[in-house]
């Protein structure tokens, strides 16, 4: 259940004071805004619902700043986009300049709007919104601001400039933001690179400003899915933690930001460069969605993120994840027909059902320093050329699998036909010089209509041509010096947008079809791309151990389904590290299972057990398209614990890892989060994991004894604080186990 409202009443000091207050009662969420005169609303309370929401009147009493000695006449209290004109102090949030000049605004609000509207993906579910009209007038400045408080509990906010008065207005920054409690003192972000994507970094939240950046195109590795700040010491099972994300695939920041005079604020938005946005008179633009997520722990706040975007993908629950196979690591630029139909067999055979057909199909592309940008069949490869590509498609479509294939649309390799015949198709800072090559390659001006118009057509071509069910779409090199020919202009923000139109417009065309966000792995995965994307590839780096915390971070925003979790070759490619095939196959349990991995090297004994691991994870898909995933704040540096639950508590599947050894001989104890501390569980392990003697996992000299098929019924309670003895792992280990009330 959902309500807004808006309550009228008066501070201490006879000022007239409007509180506008939007409650999700089903997801134990509320915000409050504070309006006075005719200033920006200001956000007193962001966190559990009001018992008496009429008393958020009483909050600009409580927590309006008293004037002090040494600043303005008026202390501090930021509002929404806070200016100096209010007596900000901190970085800009907001820049915008006319013929070259910076304005100042005092943005002066002129309408609020509230009203509740239904959400398109989550049956019977409304949205409380607030819109707030407002300008500048003498500098002709426009502002409306929007919030809305999702059925699963992000709030998410946009803001929106206009142009009011002849002559251009720059647009050079527009950072949007949340206030915080002062307990929120610890700050929690990710950092990384190729291969080893999304790796957690914590620090205090001083009187300073913390920023996040991405200027390459893509939020990239080393920007931060989510910034997360919380009282000191916050888990995944526990704290008070706020996070924001920005919903863009293209340059981008979050921020933490305290100055010595008032709260602190948490936010982001785009990084715009220069000239890249002029409006005109009546022109806009508008700031992608920055999305907050309050939660007692971690946990709840991916929570939040996953209901949101499993409601924008119905397809997760009404298809059940179809275990894929990537051609990638089985065969990389290695195509022919006869391969690839026997790799077809095998994999048809181990349970798959959707088989990809990667890099290496289309052009001169046999090694990665030509033919990107030829979106034609490679003759050489398919000597009948279509016929060819069409007569593998239809054999797998005959073995019952989908038919995947990859892409990398935005970029090009100079050594390449469509290059040599369109130079002027390519973003580079001058006419005469263009920008660093990444993988010999540069990047496509999709802002440029033949450009774009060529990318869409093949790509729309071959979907018909072939019965495309599925594309991966990649994103190598990191969009550096990224200005148009075409417009002369800096075109991050329109090729963010030309990608979108892209992918809508495919997915328009092709009912049906699904697409994946490839970007040299995992670094494009946003709520952006996200609106589109049915699945993300998680990291180039498939090595369990490595996985393991780069899947644990990312489903912090993305939830486990739309993972791509796949089961590799050992030793890994990436990290050279030999690992079990149950540990391999182990990480991949949880998410959306593929196959990267050539399973024509491999024995009948490999391939038996692998087709074991599939029937098991096509038991559980579909309630992992719908769980709660949990992981538990363990005390072991060795160990994690992560969990699937479902969402009624009625039965859980656990991950118990052993990454190193312990310190702890045997292990201590694990407890297990997310289950119904009043009922009973029956706690197994899943027949795949039953013999862990027989995989060399177990090093332990006695029976663990609970570690059978009866299993051991415990009380939850026990289960989430005491926990359960795990098996005595090797390092680089893992074993699944069901928890199932009894």
């Amino acid at each position: 259940m959902s309500t807004i409202e808006r309550f009228e009443g008066a501070g201490s000091d006879g000022t007239a004071i409007s509180v506008v207050y939007a409650e999700q009662r089903d997801a134990n969420i509320a915000f409050a805004l504070a309006f006075t005169g005719n200033q920006l609303p200001r956000l007193v309370h962001w966190g559990r619902p009001l018992a008496d929401p009429k008393a958020a009147i009483a909050l600009y009493d409580a927590v309006r700043p008293q004037r002090v000695s040494g600043v303005l006449d008026y202390t501090p209290w930021p509002s929404v986009l806070p200016t100096q004109a209010e007596g900000w102090m901190g970085a800009s949030r907001i820049n915008v300049a006319r013929d070259g000049v910076e304005l100042f605004c005092r943005f002066a609000v002129t309408d609020v709007a509230i009203d509740s509207h239904e959400d398109t993906g989550i049956k019977d579910a409304t949205v409380p919104t607030v819109t707030v009209s407002a300008a500048d007038e003498e500098q002709g400045v426009g502002l409306e601001w929007t919030a809305e408080l999702l059925p699963g509990g992000l709030i998410r906010q946009q803001a929106t400039v206009r142009n009011l008065k002849d002559g251009e207005l720059a647009v050079n920054r527009l950072e949007l933001g949340f206030a915080l409690p002062a307990n929120a003192t610890e700050v929690l972000t990710t950092t990384g690179h190729h291969l080893r994507e999304r790796q957690p970094q914590r620090r205090p939240l001083a009187v300073e400003r913390i920023e996040k950046v991405s200027v390459v195109g893509r939020p990239d590795f080393d920007a931060s899915l989510l910034l997360a700040a919380g009282e000191p010491g916050f888990g995944f099972e526990r704290g008070d933690v706020y996070a924001v994300h920005v919903a863009w695939s293209g340059n981008s920041l979050l921020s933490a930001e305290r100055t010595p005079y008032t709260q602190a604020l948490i936010g982001g938005g785009e990084v715009l460069l220069s000239g890249e946005i002029a409006l005109a008179k009546g022109e806009s633009y508008a700031t992608p969605w920055v999305f907050g997520a309050y939660g007692d722990g971690l946990n709840e706040v991916g929570t939040r993120f996953h209901s949101y975007v499993r409601s924008l993908h119905p397809e997760l629950t009404a298809k059940p994840r179809p275990v894929m196979l990537n051609t990638w690591e089985a065969v990389f630029f290695d195509h022919n027909f006869d391969t690839l139909k026997a790799l077809a067999d095998k994999a048809a055979a181990s349970g798959v059902e959707r088989y990809v057909v990667d890099d290496g199909w289309f052009g001169s592309r046999r090694d990665d320093t030509s033919g990107l940008g030829d979106w034609q069949i490679a003759q050489d490869v398919w000597p009948d050329g279509p016929k060819s590509l069409k007569a593998l498609a239809d054999y797998v479509h005959a073995k019952g699998m989908e038919f995947g294939l990859w892409f990398e649309p935005e970029m090009i390799n100079p050594d390449s036909n469509t290059y040599r015949a369109h130079p002027d198709w390519v973003l580079k800072p001058t006419e005469n010089r263009m920008p660093m090559e990444g993988r010999h390659q540069q990047v496509l001006d999709l802002s440029n209509p033949d450009a774009y118009r060529y990318i869409y057509d093949s790509i729309d071509g071959l979907v018909n041509e072939l019965g495309i069910d599925y594309i991966k779409w990649d994103h190598n090199k990191q969009v550096t010096e990224g200005i148009s020919p075409y417009t002369g202009r800096p075109a991050v923000h329109s090729q963010t947008l030309a990608v979108y139109r892209i992918w809508h417009d495919l997915k328009a065309a092709h009912p049906g079809l699904e697409m994946e966000s490839c970007s040299s792995g995992g670094g494009r995965m946003d709520l952006g791309i996200l609106r589109y994307a049915s699945r993300v590839w998680t990291s180039d780096c498939v090595d369990p151990v490595e996985r393991e915390d780069t899947q644990r971070y990312t489903s912090l925003v993305v939830p486990p389904c739309m993972m791509g979790e796949h089961i590799g070759h050992s030793p890994a490619y990436a990290t050279h590290r030999a690992t079990s095939q149950e540990m391999r196959m182990a990480m991949a349990f949880f998410g959306h299972m593929g196959i990267e991995w050539n399973l024509l090297k491999e024995p009948d004994e490999a391939l038996a057990k692998l087709g074991e691991w599939v029937t098991e994870y096509k038991k559980h898909r579909e309630w992992f398209a719908q769980d709660t995933c949990m992981h538990a704040d363990q005390c072991d540096p060795a160990v994690r614990v992560d969990g699937m639950v479902k969402p009624d508590k009625s039965a859980a599947i656990y991950r118990y890892t052993m990454l190193t050894t312990s310190s702890t001989y045997p292990t201590a104890p694990v407890h297990l989060p997310g289950l119904d501390p009043d009922a009973n569980y029956r706690v197994y392990p899943l027949a795949v994991n039953l013999d862990l003697d027989a995989s060399g996992a177990n090093v332990g000299f006695s029976p663990l004894g609970w570690w059978n098929e009866q299993g051991i019924v415990l009380p939850g309670r026990a289960l989430t604080t005491y926990g359960i003895r795990p098996p005595e792992l090797n390092p680089a280990q893992a074993a699944l186990f069901a928890a199932v009330k009894a």
